[in-house]
């Protein structure tokens, strides 16, 4: 899995070392606009940022990016409660696939963890509750 991480150094370091060498990190982006920018090929941004300062990290407020419809999947069941690993086996897929889709969910809308994105896919009509 080819991933960007966006963050401040601490904080994309401190993921880094969480992901042992699954993911390929492609490249490092202070922010999301300019993660967005580079316009590379990667599966997932990854959003190296506590809840505090993740808002933060969106200098662009356009998150027009919109969500594949595995992701829509995910995140239907995401609402419900799910952990991952009960989303990975109703959707044939691995747990570590699924904390993928999760990411790059919450880089495209912005959130800062799995419930402020389900807050944010409901407010854009996204999914429904």
């Amino acid at each position: 899995m080819r991933v960007i991480l966006v963050g401040g150094p601490a904080d994309r370091d401190r993921l880094r070392a969480q992901m042992n060498g699954s993911m390929t990190v492609v490249a490092e982006f202070p922010t999301i606009a300019a993660a967005r920018r580079s316009d590379l090929d990667v599966d997932a941004m990854l959003i190296a940022a506590d809840t505090v300062h993740a808002e933060a990290l969106d200098d662009d407020d356009s998150l027009d990016e919109p969500l594949t419809p595995r992701e829509i999947q995910v995140l239907e069941l995401l609402a419900e409660g799910l952990p991952n690993k009960t989303i990975a086996a109703r959707l044939g897929i691995s747990d570590q696939t699924v904390k993928f889709h999760v990411a790059s969910i919450s880089g495209k809308l912005g959130a800062a963890n799995r419930t402020d994105a389900v807050r944010r896919a409901v407010r854009r009509g996204l999914i429904s509750l």
